[in-house]
């Protein structure tokens, strides 16, 4: 890691897992940071590390401690998060097919109105973005994205939805995401997709990724009805473009 970044802090939690905080804040740099740590302590192997879990600005690292204790395994993960950032390889991508708007969207008026345009252009933009997946919690699958149009920028709901669809596509704060499960949610929804980002009996069961990217395009609501019984079936109907 460059010398001009500064090193990470090693916060515990709880007496089996260390937190390796990059920001305090969404950052796509801190990201990156914390992608490529996951990946440096994935092929180091050290030996009482158990799980770790990913996400916009930090890494959650479980470990057995009568394996390796706090002081060891911080030293360990210091070391690795000094790392250089490896050069970017191509990162899977996947065109993600939305039904917009009427019930399966029923946001994306209200949207449109509060940045005074129309549906269209909300649709245009939310098409345009070139996301990348932060991290994945939340629910099963629940993709988290970064890349949302500034444009698009707005605050959660004042008072969040206690049911929201499977399949859901929304925009929160700077974040767009894919919610795979039905769910609460304080986001504003604009569209459904037939894509499960996470299905128990296919393979592979989560099929987003860290670090893959998204773009998404519209379909009507005839070809979302086939995409949801194809999904239903086991078909991946997400298009990957480049793996």
């Amino acid at each position: 890691m460059a010398a001009s970044l500064p090193p990470p802090r090693l916060l515990p939690s709880g007496d089996s897992a260390i937190v390796v905080e990059f920001a305090r804040v969404i950052d796509d740099g801190a990201n990156q940071r914390v992608l490529a740590l996951d990946k440096a302590l994935a092929a180091a192997s050290v030996d009482g590390v158990t799980e770790t879990v990913p996400t916009y600005r930090s890494l959650l690292v479980h470990y057995d401690p009568e394996r390796i204790d706090f002081e060891t395994l911080g030293g360990k993960l210091s070391a690795l998060a000094e790392l250089p950032i490896p050069p970017a390889g191509k990162a899977r991508r996947w065109r993600v097919p939305v039904a917009y708007g009427g019930e399966n969207g029923i946001d994306l008026e209200e949207v449109a109105k509060i940045k005074n345009t129309t549906a269209d252009e909300i649709v245009a933009r939310h098409c345009g973005g070139d996301y990348r997946v932060a991290m994945i919690g939340f629910t099963p699958g629940w993709s988290y994205l970064s890349g949302l149009d500034t444009f698009l920028h707005m605050p959660r709901r004042p008072n969040p939805r206690v049911f929201t669809p499977a399949g859901t596509i929304s925009i929160g704060g700077v974040q767009a995401g894919i919610q795979c499960l039905a769910a609460p949610s304080g986001w504003h929804l604009l569209g459904r997709t037939a894509v499960r980002t996470f299905q128990l009996h296919r393979d592979p069961v989560f099929l987003t990724q860290p670090g893959d990217r998204v773009t998404f395009y519209p379909v009507d609501a005839r070809t979302f009805a086939e995409q949801t019984r194809a999904a239903e079936a086991g078909e991946i109907v997400a298009e990957l473009v480049v793996a």
